[in-house]
């Protein structure tokens, strides 16, 4: 019975992300070690659940591991220039081979449709071709790359075409020319470019790492989102530290995951392609389990609206439970909602807290603090408080005063000072519940 009220209740959570998932377009970038590793199979699975949502999916694949494989085969050198192949005209018979054995095998694991299997009914229809034109990346640090290229523009109509249709278009690593010459492209400049083409809700690159990661003295930590801004300065910090240069998986996709944000692509992620289901978890929980770049910040501080009491009750109530909070009338919560102020964090609101004014005795008081469990260590109670107060100051108010019995030394280092319930304004004075006993907290702004 637990596991099965588990399952309901996990489901039930997932579905404001499915509503806004469907009908968006998501790039999914990955390269061709997670085809050669044998695990595909999971991940192909996943793309089918993610079409049956109704999200409109382009791949991108690559297959520098083939590659590699081809060129020894044949005992063939290669070279690298700022993480690109020098393609000569022989590397590039081996690229194409590569290249086109894997998007064979993708289509192939796509069209699976066995019984008692995730990808039962599946039906996927996979659409590849000439998306891609292409043009050569000339001449780097004295080296002529010769056929590795860069993209020059993608077929925008053409792909949105097929998605319209439900297809799900593959895309190899491979451009055009208009004179019939054929490019070697990398991964990341192919998937950023089309995400941008198409200005798609997500690309999503599958890495090795677990995101993007910043090294500290006490190890790795990884940074679950960031701005442009902040991953630019990122970038900056790591070229400029000798013992703290980005791992590969940064230094190759953040740029492009920053560069594809800045040209309207709304979000980006770096996700473990070893994890099982990382697709899922990114998507589909709050805090998902990679890294996440977006243009502007996620968390917004508003005024709140009627159509936040759901969200707000659904705060305070496990408060009010505990008696932390005083259980406010839901009539009155609906009719004085213009005074609360909440926080919203990708759409879901993480923090509220209320501020009611005592014009007679030129002071406010902060009610109704509330934050999400977790977000209770993020420092989300003290940004709140420091806008209220903010509002408070510049609607002429000079004392701000708070009413508590569990959080005490919380407001006392945010600079508020016990006093007595004397100290109240009139009004809220003859209110003062003697039973209960708050504490009272003021400070002067």
């Amino acid at each position: 019975m637990k596991s099965d009220t588990e399952f309901v209740t996990w489901f039930r959570s997932v579905t404001p992300h499915i509503h806004t998932s469907r009908g968006k377009i998501f790039v999914i970038a990955f390269g061709g070690e997670v085809v050669e590793d044998g695990k595909f199979i999971e991940l192909v699975q996943d793309f089918n659940l993610l079409a049956s949502l109704g999200i409109r999916l382009v791949l991108v694949h690559g297959a520098r591991p083939q590659i590699e494989s081809r060129l020894q085969a044949d005992q063939l050198e290669t070279s690298y220039v700022q993480d690109m192949r020098v393609t000569d005209a022989a590397t590039l018979q081996c690229v194409k081979e590569a290249v086109g054995k894997v998007r064979v095998e993708i289509e192939a694991l796509l069209s699976m449709g066995l019984p008692n299997s995730p990808m039962a009914n599946a039906a996927i229809r996979v659409a590849s071709g000439n998306f891609v034109t292409a043009r050569p990346v000339g001449v780097l640090e004295g080296v002529d790359l010769q056929y590795t290229g860069e993209v020059r523009r993608i077929n925008t109509t053409a792909i949105l075409d097929q998605l319209r249709q439900g297809t799900v278009v593959l895309i190899s690593p491979l451009g055009y020319s208009p004179t019939g010459e054929i490019f070697n492209l990398t991964l990341e400049n192919t998937a950023a470019e089309v995400a941008i083409a198409l200005q798609a809700d997500k690309l999503i690159f599958l890495v090795n790492t677990p995101g993007i990661q910043q090294q500290t003295e006490s190890g790795a930590t990884l940074l679950p989102e960031l701005t442009v801004k902040q991953g630019k300065v990122l970038l900056a910090t790591m070229e400029t530290a000798i013992d703290r240069q980005p791992d590969e998986d940064t230094r190759i996709y953040l740029p492009w995951a920053l560069h594809a944000c800045e040209k309207g692509v709304k979000r980006a992620h770096l996700v473990s392609r070893h994890t099982d289901g990382a697709l899922l978890l990114e998507l589909f929980t709050h805090g998902g389990i990679g890294s996440m770049i977006t243009r502007d910040s996620l968390q917004i501080i508003r005024q709140a609206g009627i159509e936040d009491i759901g969200a707000i009750l659904q705060l305070i109530e496990p408060l009010e439970n505990a008696g932390i909070l005083v259980r406010r009338n839901r009539e009155l919560l609906e009719m004085e909602i213009e005074r609360f102020t909440v926080i919203e964090h990708d759409n879901m609101i993480i923090a509220c807290a209320a501020l009611y004014p005592f014009p007679d005795d030129n002071a406010c008081e902060l009610a109704c603090l509330a934050v999400h469990p977790d977000h209770r260590k993020a420092g989300i109670g003290r940004i709140l408080i420091d806008h209220l107060e903010d509002q408070a100051e510049k609607q002429g108010y000079r004392r701000l005063f708070v009413l508590t019995t569990r959080t005490a030394h919380w407001f006392v280092e945010r600079g508020f000072s016990e006093t007595t319930p004397d100290q109240l304004p009139q009004l809220k004075q003859s209110l003062y519940n003697y039973q209960r006993r708050s504490k009272v907290f003021m400070k002067m702004i």
